[in-house]
């Protein structure tokens, strides 16, 4: 977690820097009430059955030098008042940006975002995710960050210098959707002896090749999904269990191919240094219908294979699964949207997740989500959805944009 402290002081600073200097600051963001359902008793001692939490998000943005500068802070604050561990700041963005005829460059805290597919985000490396705050996984940390950035004819290529790393957030034991021992992020385990100092690298490459985008990657640095170890106390007991961060090298590529209403995707990885050296893969399909039954609304199916060569991280739940979804956008001046999706494990019929996320905008100012999650194993103490099934639970946000 970033210190309060630290995004106060960034927050003045540049509160300051535009009292004192000729430029406009740009002043944005939201604030959010959010509240958490479940819809079936916890399984393990003093988790709750609801969850109800505030969350802010200013955005403060001023360039100079003909916008060739510009200077963009985002911090973010969350308080939940049943899980503690939830709880949580985080400096989003703190990123100078300067852009040139045919290359930029990013210097501070930011956010990137590589991937192609819907149901999961395999090459999407850089940002740590923060887990408390979304289920979806879509939610990351600010990375300290030295990226440069050249394109021309021939594509775009990133460098980045990673100089320092970002542990993943983990519910505590008020909080739910976790395993029966909460993970102790705090007592996590590396394989550096610089620990979150390590400087890690990443490079990619993009460009079109007819009507297919194409991406490649490479990540050499601490890993952003980390292994679970128990620890023990010294007659054998289970005392907590801890996150691992390993030193790995990641090769990523990913596709997208536009054809008409079709959209098809494919994401793949090899990753070593972790406990086995594993492939992993999702492709698919989106294609969408435009003005369904005469209307001016929108309505689009996916469906993506999931496989992962690992069989018992936690965090990989996708080893031999398969996502089927559908996207509805009513293209109002609302922008009311819709997506649901149901997965399903092929090898255990018992095993599957789904999930349903709307929102539309009341006024220019807010805007209503709901979020709906479910999930159920029939694998005893073995899968990841095992030790959540009985977490489904209905999310309701009410957001303020300013």
């Amino acid at each position: 977690m970033i210190k309060p402290s630290l995004i106060t002081a960034a927050s003045l600073s540049l509160a300051a820097f535009s009292a004192h200097a000729e430029f406009e600051v740009d002043v944005a963001g939201s604030a959010s009430i959010e509240g958490r359902y479940f819809l079936q008793d916890p399984t393990y001692p003093q988790q709750p059955r609801t969850q109800s939490s505030v969350a802010i998000e200013p955005e403060f943005y001023t360039e100079w030098n003909n916008g060739q500068d510009s200077l963009l802070v985002k911090p973010f604050a969350r308080f939940d008042a049943q899980d503690s561990k939830r709880s949580h700041s985080d400096l989003r963005e703190f990123q100078w940006l300067h852009v040139d005829d045919n290359w930029e460059t990013r210097i501070g805290v930011g956010k990137v975002f590589w991937g192609q597919t819907e149901s999961l985000h395999l090459v999407d490396i850089v940002n740590q995710t923060d887990s408390v705050d979304q289920v979806d996984g879509e939610e990351k940390l600010g990375q300290p960050m030295v990226n440069f950035t050249t394109y021309g004819d021939w594509g775009t290529l990133s460098a980045f210098v990673l100089p320092y790393f970002r542990e993943r957030t983990f519910s505590g034991e008020d909080g739910r959707l976790r395993p029966p021992v909460p993970i102790d992020g705090d007592g996590a385990i590396y394989e550096s002896d610089a620990e979150q100092h390590h400087v890690d690298y990443a490079l990619r490459y993009q460009n079109s090749f007819g009507d297919w985008e194409v991406g490649l990657s490479y990540f050499d640095g601490t890993t952003r999904e980390p292994e679970l170890t128990v620890v023990q106390t010294d007659n054998g007991m289970m005392e907590s269990v801890v996150p691992y961060y390993a030193q790995i090298r990641q090769m990523g590529v990913d596709l997208l191919k536009v054809q008409g209403s079709w959209l098809l995707k494919f994401e793949g990885i090899y990753r070593t240094g972790q406990s086995e050296d594993f492939g992993a893969m999702v492709a698919g399909f989106e294609r969408t219908s435009v003005g369904v039954f005469g209307t001016s609304q929108d309505l689009g199916f996916l469906m993506e294979y999931q496989f992962d060569e690992r069989d018992d991280n936690f965090f990989a739940t996708g080893q031999n699964d398969l996502m089927a979804g559908v996207r509805w956008s009513l293209n109002d001046i609302d922008g009311t949207e819709m997506l649901a999706g149901y997965v399903q494990d092929l090898e255990h019929s018992g095993t599957y997740n789904g999930f349903v996320e709307a929102s539309s905008r009341m006024t220019d100012n807010w805007r209503w989500k709901v979020d709906a999650y479910f999930f159920s194993s029939d694998e005893v103490n073995e899968d990841t959805f095992w030790f959540m099934r009985r977490d489904d639970h209905v999310q309701v946000t009410l957001e303020y944009f300013f």
